[in-house]
């Protein structure tokens, strides 16, 4: 209802504002202004809100921002192209000349820039580029956007007709930018600096599960008020061990306990190829937590627990918070030596008397249990449980497949992919 209720006010306002010196420029307009609410809903996307991540879900809302990007992206190349093109018919023309006789002038040039640096977050978010990139390369060259987000405002300012042509355009679209802004500044540094300063994270214990596997404890004051739950991610951040730039989304490994967070992770890349070597005693910044993985959304008495690889860690801290006996897991590795915290995750099944199946060996011919049938004969009830699935990408989306193949209603299907890429 906001977004239609925006998108309403935005067009009374273009249809109201008059038109551009030709129909190219006008249209060149209509883009503009959309471009600058997709840009608002970027905003609010990545402020990372907790009332808008407790009802959606920090994965969905990923989905939704990534969406948002790329017809963001389409949006300002459309406006940037017809804006050149209008001027070029206005003066009769080349368009090359006519371009760089309006990055001479400063409003267009930053306009220019900003457009620029969507195409590049936007290059470097298309899945066969993102795939070879370390996260943290990544996340770099993402932080652009607030760049580009600045930059486009200015150039709004300056350049733009249509909110400046009543009080009550002025006024809405003030209080659109300063809503916005003000979320992404609440949400990405008041909100984390509060409470590393309230809690003040230490870093307890170091534990190497396995040769690539790293477990971690955080302790901290009061922790029992920080509003975590089990299936909840952090981003997690040691400072003074990497640089602060340096971060990773990693899910709770346990429930909290109102006493310590822990994660566990394999030891890979730039940050979480260091987490042997966090030293003790060092300090910690946790931002978060973020995820809608958790058991507030349950809505039947009895649950499936599917997870992949290191996928198991949100699936193991929620059965901690199974009290009832009820409970499926089905735990997919490569090899059995790959079963992260299987002992521990063996030990909860048992103490709630529930099942665990752990399918070992690569997904090939005679080993695929995901497809629908075998699904189903490993579960026969799934469709009466709410079912929760986290792990790498390729198995997440075979599991959904097959779970709307059974029929597996939506309300009972929870989701989690790892990172927020």
């Amino acid at each position: 209802m906001f977004v239609i209720t925006n998108l309403v006010i935005v067009e009374v306002l273009f249809l109201t504002a008059g038109t551009g010196k030709n129909g190219v420029l006008t249209v060149a307009k209509f883009f503009g202004l959309h471009a600058a609410v997709l840009m608002l809903f970027q905003l609010l996307l990545v402020a990372r809100l907790p009332w808008l991540d407790r009802r959606i879900g920090m994965d969905r809302l990923t989905v939704w921002h990534r969406w948002v990007g790329f017809t963001l992206l389409w949006t300002v190349l459309t406006h940037a192209v017809l804006v050149v093109l209008g001027f070029a018919t206005l003066d009769d023309a080349p368009m090359a000349k006519t371009f760089f006789a309006l990055a001479g002038v400063p409003a267009s040039l930053l306009g220019m820039l900003a457009a620029g640096f969507v195409v590049v977050i936007a290059a470097v978010s298309v899945r066969q580029v993102r795939r070879r990139l370390r996260y943290e390369t990544w996340h770099a060259v993402h932080l652009l956007l607030y760049l580009a987000l600045g930059l486009a405002f200015v150039h709004q300012l300056q350049e733009t007709t249509t909110f400046s042509s009543s009080a009550f355009a002025m006024v809405y679209w003030w209080a659109l930018w300063l809503f916005a802004f003000g979320a992404l500044v609440a949400g990405r540094i008041v909100m984390p600096l509060w409470r590393n300063a309230y809690h003040r994270f230490r870093v307890a214990e170091v534990v190497v599960e396995s040769d690539d596997v790293v477990s971690v404890r955080v302790t901290g004051r009061h922790l029992d008020k920080l509003p975590a739950r089990a299936g909840q991610f952090c981003i997690w951040r040691f400072p003074g061990h990497n640089h602060w730039w340096l971060a990773n989304p990693f899910s709770l490994s346990a429930a909290p306990d109102g006493r310590t967070l822990r994660l566990t992770a394999r030891a890979v890349g730039s940050t979480s190829a260091g987490l042997p070597h966090v030293p003790v005693g060092s300090r910690a910044f946790v931002e978060g937590p973020y995820g809608a993985f958790t058991s507030l959304h349950r809505t039947r008495p009895g649950a499936l627990l599917i997870a992949g690889g290191v996928g198991i860690t949100p699936v193991r801290a929620l059965l901690e918070e199974e009290a009832a006996g009820d409970v499926v897991v089905l735990y997919r590795v490569r090899s059995e030596d790959d079963a992260v915290l299987v002992d521990e995750v063996r030990a909860l099944v048992a103490d709630r008397g529930g099942r665990l199946y752990l399918l070992a060996g690569r997904t090939g011919e005679g080993n695929t249990p995901f497809e629908p049938e075998n699904l189903r004969a490993l579960v026969p009830d799934l469709t009466e449980r709410d079912v929760y699935v986290c792990g790498p990408p390729a198995m997440t989306s075979a599991v959904l497949g097959a779970l709307r193949m059974l029929r597996v209603p939506q309300r009972q299907v929870h989701a989690e992919r790892f990172g927020l890429a």
